[in-house]
């Protein structure tokens, strides 16, 4: 079957309407945000300023219409006022620490970002007296990771090795607590919010910078001439380009929109499932993108870590939105690498990149 995400079906959903994204000056919120003005929406970010120079926000931001908003979503009244006077239609929550090896080195930091942040959001929605949408970000590490090749389905147990992990499988506790103490999709004729979850993991894309990721390392060594260092070559990762699951999101917004009651939950969103690469054949196809390059393994005993085997069903994504994955492992590497060779009229070859995807 095709999948909904195009233009058409996203503009009669987002075009006029006010979104409010935080962590807009994140990887994905970058992505998410130019994708939005695409579609005619009014948009205000929420989030704080890019820990770096080099990033897709300082690269994209000029070119998109929006309040940018720098705040702390632990400052809850910062944000509840910042959403009240906005009065949103739709709201994205996207900030978070957001890297695994990261959440190691400042665990309560990571545990109290995405949860108290999650909670603050959503005790925000809770004194607006309008309706309004609310799509919660996680990620696919939610799950109760037992390293078997089954892929993980909404219903399976939470859990969490690591902090990130753990404090993202809280977010989503947190989620389902306040969806049913405050807004019970059997009272939504009295509270008119609709929330739903969502859960995608090992996005990559172009304007990655962030630390400890493959595709920036990959990129700034390829640049450079340098031998590419690769911990986990076997570890196996449900990659997907930035704009499925951004896709993913902005549909389930419009959909669960339609029919609340029918469709506010969590949802998979990943590549299907025979197309996934271990980390090795992920680096091998970037060096033959970008022409040259060698990596080196240089996994070790002792290391933090990281799950060696995840995979998604996207089975409820695909029977109740209609969304489909559009582009396999190899063309996610592929448009990757194509965006990082961009010198110039980098902000309008993203623009063509969602262009692009939406008319697949």
């Amino acid at each position: 079957m095709e999948s909904l995400v195009s233009q058409h079906n996203l503009e009669k959903a987002f075009t006029g309407k006010r979104v409010f994204v935080t962590g807009h000056t994140g990887f994905k919120g970058s992505w998410l945000i130019t994708w939005l003005q695409l579609l005619g929406a009014e948009i205000q970010g929420y989030a704080l300023a890019p820990e770096t120079g080099k990033n897709i926000f300082n690269i994209i931001a000029p070119h998109v219409a929006h309040n940018n908003i720098v705040g702390d979503i632990r400052d809850k009244e910062k944000l509840r006022k910042e959403i009240t006077d906005f009065k949103p239609d739709f709201i994205f929550h996207l900030a978070a620490q957001a890297l695994v090896r990261r959440s190691y080195a400042i665990p309560a930091e990571t545990f109290n970002v995405n949860i108290i942040g999650t909670a603050n959001v959503l005790e925000a929605l809770i004194g607006l007296s309008y309706p309004c949408v609310a799509i919660i970000v996680t990620t696919d590490k939610v799950y109760e990771n037992k390293g078997v090749h089954t892929p993980y389905k909404e219903t399976d147990r939470l859990g969490g090795f690591d902090p990130y992990s753990a404090s993202k499988a809280c977010a989503e506790i947190v989620t389902d607590s306040f969806i049913q103490s405050f807004f019970n999709i059997e009272k939504i004729k009295k509270h008119q919010k609709i929330i739903a979850s969502v859960r995608a993991g090992n996005v990559i894309g172009g304007g990655d910078y962030s630390a400890d990721r493959i595709v920036p390392d990959i990129i700034n060594h390829l640049k450079q001439n340098k031998e590419i260092p690769v911990r986990n070559p076997q570890a196996i990762r449900p990659w997907q380009y930035v704009l499925e699951p951004l896709g993913g999101y902005l549909l389930c917004a419009a959909k669960i929109h339609e029919k609340p009651v029918e469709l506010s939950r969590s949802y998979n969103f990943g590549p299907d499932e025979m197309d996934h690469l271990t980390v090795r054949e992920l680096v091998e196809i970037a060096i033959k993108k970008w022409g040259r390059g060698t990596w080196k393994n240089v996994s070790k005993a002792g290391q933090l870590h990281e799950a060696g085997l995840l995979k998604l069903n996207t089975d409820r994504a695909r029977r109740e939105l209609q969304w489909y994955p559009k582009l396999n492992s190899k063309k996610a590497i592929e448009w990757t690498l194509d965006w990082y060779k961009q010198e110039h009229e980098i902000y309008n070859f993203t623009l063509q990149q969602i262009k692009d995807y939406q008319s697949l």
